[in-house]
């Protein structure tokens, strides 16, 4: 034989019921000329009746594995008449199967955990069925070892182990090397893993996405378009025919591993948490905005694409081309002595200057005007037009940072707060409801809102790519306490 690997996959597919006319015939004929095929063919059938009755459970349970073994063995040399009566029986074999022999349905993955799904429950086997999701999150283990996590709303369904279709929605894998050659296949084309981590988004409309976060991904785009090997970091859209570059993006995928965190916050009770801890929020007298993102006629203005929030079925912006941005309009043309900003937010690697939260219109207009991001080097700040800080300040660009990275986990939903007050010129800084840096200000003008925007400010050096979830705007200071409450209350995670 030529190659063992295409005579197994022959094998395979012929089991699957996959076999094609021309591929049977190849099979006949490679079992004709070769004793060592016709013996492999035997022995796969043998183990895949013992593996098909397990799974019917017509096996004993005290049955070891050593006896799951095939039931044809080499017996030492055969006599020619023998070996020319197995011969003739390979014919018989493949005449008889063709007409009368169907594969036991093996399953080909199954879901290790799911989280805000009606449609499929967790230890759900998955077989060739299609699936569909209109809320929540999966995440699938398939019998090659290839681990996949899907983000509602999507449509797919496994063709083989080692074959996902996504006719919409997004999925991320980790692939170990006993399934490498995973292939995800969208309506434009195909990703082929070389043995990676990666993720396909394939929207309801518009071309699917390939990003690649560790290691090499093929994509093949439809129609004759050319094979593009891709790499750490890098991002491919798929178009029929052809392909081009994209932004990388890895925050815009839900990750193996953070599916079974998002089911037992759920479990505990965390969403209800959440919105009674909203509810009172929206009582607060201070309140200047909360925006939930979830009712269709409250949305702002602006260029973007609506995901899910941190739970199923929830809504949140997201942010993904050069220009996407929501404009909002708070605050008036009053001046706040004291402010609180805070967000949760999924942001991905930051390739520009600044990752813009929200910016007010107009910067150099007035004193006071507000301007809340995060920086290329992965910290918050909170600049107000026309303020100074202190001498020997920590921060070194001029304005108030905080000291921690604010993406030490990227791809995972994150909670930032800042707390500002003029009279004690005081600018404090909080990362998923812990305390982190406190700057002073020489001069600290009342706080400017007014028209504003969140996402790209400009199309030079602000943008922000990522999805944000309920921006809170409070006329007062919260302290420790509330800020790390607002936190324990929101997580998405358990």
């Amino acid at each position: 034989m030529n190659s063992n690997n295409d005579f197994e996959q022959l094998i395979q597919r012929y089991m699957d019921g996959q076999a094609k006319s021309a591929e049977v015939e190849q099979l006949n004929e490679q079992l004709a000329g070769d004793h060592e095929a016709r013996k492999k063919f035997c022995e796969q059938l043998n183990l895949d009746s013992a593996l098909a009755a397990i799974a019917a459970g017509d096996v004993p349970e005290n049955l070891s594995p050593a006896e799951l073994k095939p039931a044809f063995q080499e017996q030492g040399r055969r006599s020619s008449a023998i070996w020319i009566l197995s011969l003739v029986a390979s014919f018989f074999l493949l005449i008889s199967i063709a007409s009368w022999w169907k594969p036991v349905a093996r399953p080909l993955a199954t879901v290790t955990s799911a989280a805000g799904i009606e449609e499929i429950s967790r230890g759900s086997l998955l077989f060739k069925q299609r699936v569909k999701i209109n809320k929540g999150f999966l995440e699938i283990v398939s019998v090659t070892g290839a681990k996949i996590a899907i983000e509602a709303p999507a449509e797919f369904w496994f063709e083989s182990a080692q074959r996902l279709h996504m006719k919409y929605g997004r999925m991320a894998a980790d692939i170990p090397d006993t399934a490498k050659g995973f292939t995800v296949v969208t309506p434009e084309g195909e990703a082929v893993d070389l043995g990676t981590k990666f993720g396909v988004d394939v929207p309801s409309q518009g071309d699917a996405e390939i990003h690649v976060f560790q290691g090499e991904v093929i994509a093949q785009s439809s129609d004759g378009g050319k094979r593009k090997s891709l790499k750490d970091g890098e991002a491919f859209l798929l178009q029929s025919g052809a392909g081009s570059s994209r932004e990388f993006r890895s925050s815009a995928f839900i990750r193996p591993g953070e599916v079974a965190s998002l089911h037992a916050a759920l479990e505990v009770g965390q969403q209800e948490r959440s919105e009674a801890a909203k509810e009172n929020l929206k009582n607060d007298p201070a309140l200047i905005t909360l925006l939930d993102f979830e009712s269709e006629e409250t949305l702002p203005m602006g260029t973007y694409r609506m995901g899910q929030g941190r739970w199923p079925g929830s809504r949140a912006p997201e942010f993904v081309n050069v220009g996407d941005h929501m404009k909002i309009d708070v605050g008036g043309k009053r001046e706040w002595s004291e402010l609180t900003l805070a967000a949760w937010v999924r942001l991905d690697q930051l390739g520009e200057p600044y990752q813009s939260l929200l910016h007010t219109d107009g910067w150099g207009e007035q004193d006071g005007q507000v301007h809340w991001m995060v920086t290329q080097e992965s910290t918050m700040r909170l600049a107000l037009y026309g303020n100074k800080l202190a001498p020997h300040s920590t921060s070194q660009h001029g304005f108030p940072d905080s000291l921690q990275p604010v993406l030490p986990e990227q791809g995972r939903w994150v909670h930032l707060a800042v707390v500002y007050h003029s009279a004690q010129r005081t600018v404090r800084f909080y990362f998923n409801g812990e305390f982190d840096n406190k700057e002073k200000q020489q001069l600290a003008h009342p706080a400017r809102l007014g028209p504003a925007q969140i996402g790209n400010w400009n199309l030079h050096d602000r943008k922000l790519s990522g999805r944000m979830d309920e921006l809170l705007i409070l006329g007062r200071i919260m302290n420790d306490d509330e800020i790390h409450n607002l936190f324990e209350a929101g997580t998405p995670y358990r």
